[in-house]
């Protein structure tokens, strides 16, 4: 299926249930479209910068051709909290009134486990690259991160990535990180072909498509720098991205050495 550029916006008509314990507290919710979905708030944990990272290495992934839940802007009225009985929650739904993110409800989906599944090598090779490109540090056999569903397996949760933009002062320092904590990701032991995959990411991967996603990003996330505007924030997205898959030799050389 060819890539789209775009993302659907609902809105949220009911809460269900906390997905778990923890700082972040996503929940399923039902939305406007009678689909249930994953909805992650901008009022909770890192707060909106997770978003971000959520919804650019959600769309990367399904530029690269992963299996990745439809992600959707999840529009929350400010009065949706009010009849919340739990105080914790209300706040967080509160804190939360505008543009938030979710993704698809996969119902009866289970956790990967690399003990009972073992994927492909240039499927295994490709997440592994495009964690690398984001420095995600949140695919490790403790908390993978990836769900199996209908015999397939989807990559969720990419909100701890591009971890450079809650030290964004600093951030120029990250394009040519080499990304060691790609030694604790699941997946590597599996990584058998990621110069195959290197080649394959880069002509997905272009200039044009870099830009076109991150011009999906909402001007209401990107107000944390007050010296830049919210096309300035975006731009530097764009120059992070491409020069670090431009470079993309000194993630993969550490790859292959964490790998061996």
């Amino acid at each position: 299926m060819e890539y789209s550029a775009e993302l659907r916006t609902v809105n949220v008509t009911r809460y269900v249930m906390p997905l778990r314990e923890g700082g972040s507290l996503p929940a399923i919710a039902g939305a406007d479209d009678g689909f249930l979905y994953v909805l992650k708030f901008r009022g909770a944990g890192q707060g909106i910068k997770t978003l971000v990272a959520e919804m650019i290495g959600g769309e990367l992934a399904r530029l690269a051709g992963l299996k990745v839940p439809e992600i959707v802007l999840a529009q929350l009225n400010e009065a949706f909290g009010r009849t919340e009985p739990d105080e914790e929650i209300q706040d967080l739904l509160k804190a939360s009134t505008g543009l938030n993110i979710a993704l698809h409800y996969l119902s009866g989906a289970v956790s990967f486990d690399a003990a009972v599944t073992q994927p492909d090598a240039l499927l295994a090779s490709k997440i592994v690259w495009l964690d690398a490109l984001l420095l995600n540090v949140d695919r490790t056999a403790r908390n993978t991160n990836m769900l199996q569903w209908n015999k397939e397996l989807w990559l969720i949760d990419h909100g701890a990535a591009l971890y450079f933009h809650h030290a964004w002062q600093g951030r120029e320092e990250y394009i040519s990180n080499p990304f060691v904590q790609i030694k604790d990701h699941v997946l590597l032991p599996f990584a058998t072909s990621i110069q195959q995959a290197d080649e394959y990411m880069k002509t997905q991967f272009t200039p044009q498509a870099i830009t076109a996603i991150i011009n999906l990003l909402p001007d209401e996330w990107l107000q944390w720098d007050e010296t830049l505007t919210a096309q300035q924030v975006k731009a530097f997205y764009i120059e992070f991205l491409n020069k670090r898959i431009a470079q993309s030799s000194i993630f993969v050389n550490q790859i292959q050495h964490a790998g061996n």
